[in-house]
């Protein structure tokens, strides 16, 4: 409707435009020929050659007025009492060059007629008129055209713009009812694709990405809400079954044991609490990638490294970290004995990122843990390799799931002092926090057992 309306506008201001042009060019073609008939009588009276009647042009009326203001000599047919403009209205014109308008029926004459002046070189004056019927004849057709045409184009145009309009909204209404489908059933969905390259198939395109972005993380939270439910059950469960026995038995109860049991089981369930909150809040920090964070500072992923192998020097398999030089146990390692490599990241996040991994390590290991660290490019590199039994190929991403747990040698070996699963999950949620990765490789393809290498990748920090 807005379209329309300065559709009509646009029409209406056309239309008068046209037709004062029409009218202004048709107004100027009658005076030149009424100035045309004044100025040939002009020259007859400037050579003394004025014959009488004067001839004209067809449709021309002439009258020629002396100094006095009476007329002298006129065209056939031409009135010679009453001259058609006055002595004073006709010197102006012919000074100014102009023509004006007469009600022709008045002086004898048909319709309208354009009067113009021109002073001869002895000061009379030669007054000529030209019929402006055909003007007016002419106005008129293109009036009548315009009226009655101008609605007809107006209502075509309309048409054409209700639709080519209601062809660009179509595809947006459907994408509005696929909306509308996906707040309903609470479920992402595909939204409709229209089949034109355009800017609204880049928008259904674009919307069905984060739909399936949406849909993925709706998976995740789901899977995740399951997984933490089953995690909490069995502690719950335990200190639940514990503590009915006690209150039921508290005669033959053993205080003590009851509530070492109790007390480990609370340290699981706090435990998996520490660590969904890590996660929550890595997840977090991971969605500001980009933005200025205050946490992030430079590490010395060398001296950190160190510095925590240190603390595993009773571990159940030796912990060595080696530099750029051979494996050596941490208790060799000195302040100066490996060059730093500094990466950016918090430290207390990358501390935890290597406790995890060597905690992992160590559980499955036959009888050695060994740490590295070196440069690549503009990436700090951290590995952790065991001589354990290693995970399949197929596994070595499903690793990182939260809760992940893998049906091989590894698991069932691990299963009685294994954790919840969140262990590589809070891992590689660090690294990528930070801008890094983490993924999990074969230690020796060619040994057998085959081992398992954590590769953790941080960038290396800006001097």
């Amino acid at each position: 409707m807005t379209a329309a309306l300065g559709l009509a506008v646009a029409f209406a201001a056309v239309d008068l435009l046209l037709f004062n042009v029409l009218r202004v060019s048709l107004t100027r073609s009658v005076d030149d020929t009424a100035r045309q008939g004044a100025a040939g009588v002009v020259a007859l009276i400037d050579a003394n050659r004025l014959p009488t009647p004067v001839p004209v042009a067809p449709d021309v009326t002439i009258q020629v007025l002396d100094s006095a203001g009476q007329i002298t000599d006129v065209s056939p047919d031409s009135d010679r009492l009453v001259p058609l403009l006055t002595p004073a209205h006709a010197a102006a014109i012919a000074r100014n060059g102009e023509a004006t308008l007469l009600n022709g029926p008045a002086y004898g004459m048909p319709s309208l007629i354009r009067v113009t002046a021109v002073r001869a070189a002895d000061g009379s004056l030669v007054i000529a008129a030209v019929p402006y019927s055909s003007v007016s004849s002419s106005l008129s057709v293109v009036a009548k055209a315009l009226v009655f045409g101008t609605p007809v184009v107006f209502v075509l145009f309309t048409g054409a713009i209700w639709l080519a309009v209601g062809s660009t909204l179509r595809p947006i209404d459907l994408l509005r009812r696929g909306a509308a489908r996906v707040t309903g059933t609470a479920v992402p969905s595909d939204l409709p694709v229209p089949e034109a390259r355009d800017e609204v198939r880049s928008l259904a395109l674009t919307l069905n990405d984060m739909l399936d972005r949406l849909a993925a993380a709706q998976q995740r939270q789901r899977a995740l809400v399951s997984d933490t439910a089953h995690e909490l059950r069995s502690p719950i469960a335990s200190i639940r079954a514990q503590l009915e026995v006690a209150l039921d038995h508290p005669e033959g109860q053993d205080w003590e044991s009851t509530a070492r049991d109790v007390h480990a089981d609370v340290l699981r369930l706090a435990g998996l609490a520490e660590d969904l909150l890590l996660l929550a809040r890595l997840d977090e920090r991971a969605g500001a990638v980009g933005q200025p964070d205050r946490a992030t500072g430079m590490v010395d992923l060398s001296e950190l490294s160190e510095s925590v192998v240190a603390r595993y020097a009773g571990a159940r398999v030796p912990v060595v970290f080696a530099g750029r030089g051979e494996a050596r146990p941490a208790a060799s390692s000195g302040p100066d004995a490996v060059a730093p490599y500094l990466v950016s990241g918090d430290r207390n996040a990358i501390d935890r990122l290597l406790v995890n991994l060597i905690d992992n390590a160590v559980r499955y290991a036959k009888s050695q843990v060994t740490i590295n660290t070196r440069h690549e490019d503009a990436w700090g590199v951290l590995t952790v390799t065991d001589d354990g039994p290693g995970i399949p190929d197929a596994d070595l991403e499903r690793a990182f799931d939260r809760f992940a747990r893998l049906d091989d040698a590894r698991s069932r070996e691990g299963e009685e002092g294994g954790g919840a699963g969140l262990g590589l999950a809070i891992v590689r949620a660090t690294a990528q926090a930070y801008g890094g990765t983490a993924h999990l490789e074969p230690g020796d393809p060619a040994a057998s057992p085959p081992g398992l290498r954590a590769v953790v990748r941080l960038p290396v920090a800006s001097s």
